[in-house]
């Protein structure tokens, strides 16, 4: 992808304001390690606070702090459980927002395999239908596919 302005000049400034920008809002979000990695972590199914703990290593008050953020920002639900005659608990699941993260994460994880990984990863992203891999692309309306190289990034004036 590219700026077509940036190939002749630097580029001083973004072409979209810092409060406009979904990439930016998006980063500021979830732009700290441990959200990212949580947000994984329900991506995979692991909802509980004593599972996340124990499969991140996270801190107790840095997960609590995180989890109150990300139900605060709709991208996690609380839901209660309860097992036995223990106490209510609450588990974490993704939201229809946090839900629509997938794509992202999914080109994040594409990318570190393709360039962060000596081995491939052995998560495969497939059609349930047909077993075809998957990778995620940018897409014209009629569905045709797009190269990174033959992108252009511009603002709207």
């Amino acid at each position: 992808m590219s700026n077509p302005e940036s190939a002749t000049a630097p580029v001083r400034r973004a072409p979209v304001p810092r409060d406009r920008c979904g990439m930016a809002l998006a980063c500021d979000m979830l732009g700290d390690r441990w959200t990212m990695l949580i947000v994984r972590e329900a991506f995979y199914g692991v909802s509980r606070f004593d599972d996340l703990r124990a499969d991140l290593g996270i801190p107790r008050g840095i997960l609590s702090a995180r989890l109150k953020a990300l139900v605060g920002s709709g991208v996690l639900e609380r839901h209660p459980y309860r097992e036995g005659s223990a106490r209510v608990r609450h588990d974490y699941r993704l939201s229809e927002r946090g839900r629509d993260l997938g794509l992202a994460l999914i080109a994040l994880m594409q990318w570190g395999d393709r360039h962060l990984q000596e081995a491939p990863s052995p998560l495969r992203i497939t059609d349930r239908r047909t077993g075809a891999p998957l990778q995620v692309a940018l897409v014209t309306p009629d569905g045709r596919a797009v190269a990174a190289a033959d992108v252009d990034v511009a603002a709207e004036v």
